[in-house]
């Protein structure tokens, strides 16, 4: 039970809805195992402390601070609770019921753990996590030859050669090959099992703690993400305002031009507050992933007064959009409401769009963004310029967006064409005859 002075100089300790009343104070009831403790700054922190003696008998549940939020810590604290009387559960030996609670130390308790890890809730996209618990289920479902689940084994039993094995098997799908997805279920266990060990390193072998680390894959031919052309962005662009849809057309020209992701740009993250606010006239692209900020230049005023604008077409595009809002992409709910697109729901447009416009069925908003980085690579820019633009930590990750086109190859065959060329004049050069030295007279080359 937490309690503090209240009156108005005291209201930051109100931390939530749930609190009642008394004379003097604000109390709240804490769930079990949870403190609180009044910070430097007059607000309530609450943690989950898990009691010493259970720590001391190896409790799979850590302490955790739950922020100063009463409503989040209640919800977080109810879950750790879960775990905390499962991990009780199993530690007296007593039968763990619950099909959503898989027993301690399993492969199933091994993924659960990571789902619940910053390296999951903080570092895998929102739109990539339904492919990881997909991934995560597909491996705890496998077989062993005794009919029993993957999941359900201990950790300890997954060996080096039992994970080879399971590699062998995932290859194989429904509907044939499926070496790609093999490949990335071994490197999601890879990462899983990492993540966890750290945290709960008891649970594992100690002598090959991950046997997923050097599983050696099949040769596969990888597959290249289509890239679309500026002249299919525009006439996607132009085809989507004249069929009532210019959030669909802008969006497909944000990625294209600004090389902004899909998914940043549908949920809203990039916004009018960031287009033509500032002193100079630029616009402000956010890249969720890596946390970069971007402010493209849109125009340059050179010295005889005359204006330059770089983007004056992708600027037309947006002149068609609605400002529902502060981000540039929303759609419309009722009058005066509007809210951003979901992820699917603009998939969906894009796709109706493109059948309508007679576009190639590759395009897509990844396409746009993958379009716009060869655009890069084409223009011949230096390997800083073109990440100084897509934001891009390392040559690797940008390298590989941009597509081998043909205007990148003729470029690269023309440097080397001129190349060989300039060899060949400078042998011609070093081979000609030496007739005299220069300023000698022709009596001293004789007698000489």
């Amino acid at each position: 039970m937490a309690s503090g002075r209240s009156g108005q100089s005291n209201s930051a300790n109100r931390v939530g809805a749930n609190y009642r009343r008394r004379r003097g104070t604000v109390t709240v009831n804490l769930p079990r195992h949870v403190i609180h403790k009044t910070l430097k700054s007059q607000l309530v922190a609450f943690y989950y402390n898990v009691p010493t003696c259970y720590r001391r008998a190896r409790c799979t549940v850590t302490n955790e601070p739950l922020g100063t939020d009463y409503a989040l810590a209640c919800k977080r604290a109810a879950t750790l609770n879960v775990l905390f009387d499962e991990w009780e559960a199993s530690h007296k030996g007593l039968t763990v019921t619950r099909l959503s609670m898989p027993v301690t130390g399993t492969v199933d308790w091994l993924f659960r753990e990571y789902k619940q890890s910053k390296a999951f809730t903080e570092k895998v996209a929102a739109r990539s996590r339904k492919n990881y618990e997909w991934a995560m289920a597909e491996i705890g479902n496998v077989l062993t030859k005794s009919g029993q689940r993957i999941g359900d084994l201990p950790i300890k039993s997954i060996t080096p050669r039992g994970a080879d094995k399971i590699y062998e098997r995932l290859t194989i799908g429904i509907k044939g090959p499926r070496l790609r997805t093999a490949e990335k279920i071994v490197m999601l266990n890879r990462k899983a099992w990492r993540v966890v060990h750290r945290l709960y390193p008891h649970e594992f072998d100690r002598d090959v703690p991950n046997p997923w680390v050097g599983v050696t894959m099949k040769n596969r031919v990888k597959r290249i993400k289509p890239a679309v052309t500026r002249e299919q962005v525009y006439e996607f662009a132009l085809g989507c305002i004249e069929r009532g849809e210019p959030e669909c057309g802008a969006a497909a020209v944000i990625c294209f031009e600004w090389l902004q992701r899909p998914e940043n740009v549908i949920a809203g993250h990039i916004s009018w507050s960031g287009y033509r606010t500032a002193s100079k006239p630029t616009i402000q692209i956010e890249h969720h992933k890596t946390g970069a900020i971007v402010n493209h230049p849109l125009e340059e005023k050179l010295r005889d007064g005359s204006v330059v604008k770089f983007y004056a077409d992708a600027e037309a595009v947006l002149s068609h959009l609605s400002r529902r809002g502060m981000p540039m992409i929303l759609r419309e709910v009722e009058d005066g409401k509007a809210k951003p697109y979901s992820f699917s729901g603009m998939q969906k447009i894009v796709q109706r769009m493109r059948k309508e416009i007679g576009l190639p069925v590759e395009f897509t908003l990844d396409a746009c963004r993958h379009g716009g980085m060869t655009e890069l690579e084409e223009s011949d820019l230096t390997d800083g310029q073109g990440r100084a633009l897509s934001a891009h930590r390392t040559h690797q990750s940008y390298a590989g967006y941009a597509k081998r086109t043909e205007a990148r190859m003729l470029s690269a065959t023309k440097k080397r064409h001129a190349h060989r060329l300039a060899n060949q004049m400078a042998t011609s050069i070093q081979n000609d005859p030496f007739d005299a030295i220069q300023n000698e007279s022709p009596l001293d080359s004789k007698s000489a």
